[in-house]
Parts: C-alpha cells; sequence; structure tokens
C-alpha cells in the first residue's frame, strides 16, 4: 500500500465533517474519492497531503507518517507526491513550459537546458507539446488542467492527487481528460487520488472508491464503482450512482 488512512477525522471549529475514516490506495491503481456537495472531499485531500491536520487519525504515504514527519524528511515525502487543483493553479505570467519547469528549478539542480527538456516531454505526454509557448490565458479550461497534471508529474512523483480535475469540463472534454488519466497511470505506473462527484468520470476512470456522505460524517461505501453502482442496496449510494431519489 501507498497510502494507508487510519481513523480519520476533520472538521471547522465545532462542526464535524467526517470521523473515523479508514481505507488504503494500492500501487498503480486510480482510486476516487467521491460524494455529494459539502461531505469532506477536498478537505480529505488537504489533510492527505499535509495542508490541514487531521482532528484525530493517522496518515502515511510512502510508509512514512504525513504529520510526525518534519523537517529534510517532510520535504523529501512531500516532493514524492504531486497536486493538480480544481482551477489548474498555474502562474498566469508564465508560459506553460516555464509553468512545468518552476518544480524543476525549486528542487533539482538541472541545468536550464535540462529542465527546459524535462518539462517538454512532461507537457508531451498529457497533449499539450504543441502549446508550450502560450500563456494560460490563451488556452481553453481542458487544458489548463492538462497542464496542471504536466506540472504535477515535472518532479516524477509516484503519486498524483486531482481535485475534481472534470469541474467545468463538456463531456467530451472531460472524457479525454480521463482516457488521458488511465493513460498514464497505465504507462507511468502512477498511482492517482482523485476527488471527484462527476459520476461518467468516477465510471470511466475508478478502479476503486470510497464514497462520503454529510449526514453520516463519513464512508457510507467502498469498492469497485460499477460494483456500487450494480450492487449497492443502500439507498444514498444507489441515489448517486442510479440518479434515483433516495
Amino acid at each position: 500500500m501507498v497510502i494507508r488512512c487510519e481513523g480519520i477525522a476533520a472538521g471547522f471549529d465545532d462542526r464535524i465533517l467526517f470521523k473515523d475514516v479508514s481505507f488504503e490506495v494500492k500501487r498503480g491503481e486510480v482510486f476516487v474519492i467521491l460524494g455529494g456537495s459539502g461531505c469532506g472531499k477536498s478537505t480529505l485531500l488537504k489533510l492527505m497531503i499535509g495542508l490541514i491536520p487531521p482532528r484525530a487519525g493517522r496518515v502515511s504515504i510512502l510508509g512514512a507518517d504525513v504529520w510526525s514527519t518534519g523537517g529534510a524528511d517532510r520535504l523529501a515525502l512531500l516532493q514524492r507526491i504531486g497536486v493538480m487543483w480544481q482551477q489548474g493553479a498555474l502562474f498566469g505570467s508564465q508560459t506553460l513550459l516555464e509553468n512545468v519547469e518552476m518544480p524543476l528549478a525549486e528542487h533539482t539542480a538541472l541545468r536550464p537546458e535540462a529542465r527546459d527538456a524535462v518539462a517538454r516531454v512532461k507537457l508531451g505526454l498529457v497533449g499539450l507539446s504543441e502549446a508550450a509557448d502560450r500563456l494560460p490565458a490563451e488556452i481553453s479550461g481542458g487544458m489548463l488542467k492538462r497542464a496542471g497534471v504536466a506540472r504535477a508529474l515535472a518532479l516524477d512523483p509516484p503519486i498524483l492527487f486531482l481535485d475534481e480535475p472534470s469541474a467545468g469540463l463538456d463531456p467530451i472534454t472531460s472524457a479525454g481528460l480521463d482516457a488521458m488519466i488511465r493513460d498514464l497511470a497505465a504507462t507511468l505506473g502512477t498511482t492517482f487520488v482523485v476527488v471527484t462527484h462527476e459520476l461518467a468520470s468516477i465510471l470511466a476512470i475508478g478502479d476503486r472508491c470510497i464514497m462520503l456522505d454529510k449526514d453520516a460524517q463519513g464512508v457510507i461505501a467502498a469498492g469497485d464503482p460499477r460494483k456500487l453502482r450494480d450492487e449497492s442496496t443502500n439507498p444514498t449510494v444507489r441515489a448517486f450512482f442510479r440518479r434515483e431519489a433516495a
């Protein structure tokens, strides 16, 4: 297992988002965190990558405890994960190539020509070779998401976290992004943790998933999303996967 979460709880002030959340992520799989709005999906992602501390529980990535590891060891751990945020989070004044080069400039001793070469390879992996010299404002929403993935791949991390990658995209663009995620997982062996509520994407990319529920304040289903769609007897799970009234 490359990720293990044990008894995780999170909340803000007196509000509990979720509690006693436990799951494992296997090497090389596409693991989906799903659920309706307000259930804590993005909070769980931020907790896993060390941005928000848990109220209880433990998160380990690649055998290291995210919240007890400090100093140089913590930095080394965080460099082994990549993150793509929902809006891409690219620097608007820099070209796509410069955006992808930034982690290489910050965290490696590569010479400029080597950084350029690596960044172009990453852009090629996501189908953006021809857009390397364009600014974020000059490309579409789908291309922004792909560029965000390319930057997340810059340091060759074994794990990528994607926050709502299909949000705001039309169905055709979303399907293309889903296909890219599956291809990267297969060709690079990268482990993906994907936060989404987009049903088509969940079924297209997910090897396994957990479903969070706001009312239950935790996980109400886990497993292969296609089996959950076809076999679950939980009315909330059925409503989500079959678009039925709960």
